[in-house]
């Protein structure tokens, strides 16, 4: 039988496992089923369990910035970005500011401003776009770019170097294309869901960038995979 590393019994334990990098990184965090849909009835909540919620609780706890689409933050219904106490004093602890970015990338700029992520924001949110801009008023910033990289950039000068990204596929499947990625952080949920849903990456096909698998973990039959860049 195969061992995993148990799992871990305090918060700082997550932190160690999934750490600050030491350079500027971006780290993709995506769950998907066993036979790899990334929804369920067109919603990744279907396919969360044990130990899920804590990962992902972690990962924008030490996170600068987390980076969102658009279509993302409609369909998932994001709310603002405000995480909990002990989080927010963990960050302070280590000298990060109390809440990280919020940034949404969107082409179209279409948004429902009242939705949380924007009028119960703690931060004035940052929207990417590569297409015209328009001004947002004080319910977010928008940066007009000409691709992803130059948003990383533009990110890492404003002091924002460790990126965490939560999709959705189309934006995952740019930031490869962009060969912008420096980790991914994969759960696998013990579902079989069958056809029609899509995959945690879309859009057009690229050279495989090698991974290497820096741990497993496992709760109650859920599978946690974290993998960097070889050579990162």
């Amino acid at each position: 039988m195969t061992s995993f590393p148990v799992w871990p019994s305090t918060a700082d334990g997550l932190v160690e496992l999934y750490p600050r990098n030491p350079a500027p990184a971006l780290r993709m965090n995506f769950i998907a089923s066993a036979d790899g849909a990334v929804t369920v009835d067109g919603l990744s909540g279907g396919l969360h369990g044990p130990g899920d919620k804590e990962i992902f609780d972690s990962l924008r706890m030490v996170c600068d910035a987390l980076v969102v689409a658009a279509g993302t933050v409609r369909a998932e219904n994001y709310d603002a970005l405000r995480l909990t106490e002990p989080a927010r004093r963990w960050r302070l602890a280590h000298g990060l500011a109390e809440f990280p970015l919020m940034v949404i990338v969107s082409r179209s700029l279409e948004f429902d401003l009242d939705q949380l992520v924007f009028s119960d924001a703690p931060v004035r949110p940052i929207v990417v776009t590569t297409g015209p801009a328009r001004d947002l008023g004080d319910a977010a910033e928008v940066l007009a770019v000409d691709d992803l990289g130059a948003a990383v950039r533009e990110l890492h000068a404003r002091g924002a170097t460790q990126l965490l990204c939560e999709g959705g596929p189309s934006l995952f499947g740019s930031m490869i294309e962009a060969d912008l990625v420096d980790e991914l952080c994969l759960t696998v949920s013990p579902l079989l869901v069958g056809g029609g849903a899509g995959r945690i990456s879309a859009g057009p096909v690229t050279p495989p960038r090698r991974l290497s698998l820096r741990h497993v973990l496992t709760l109650d039959d859920m599978l946690f995979l974290r993998y960097v860049r070889q050579g990162s």
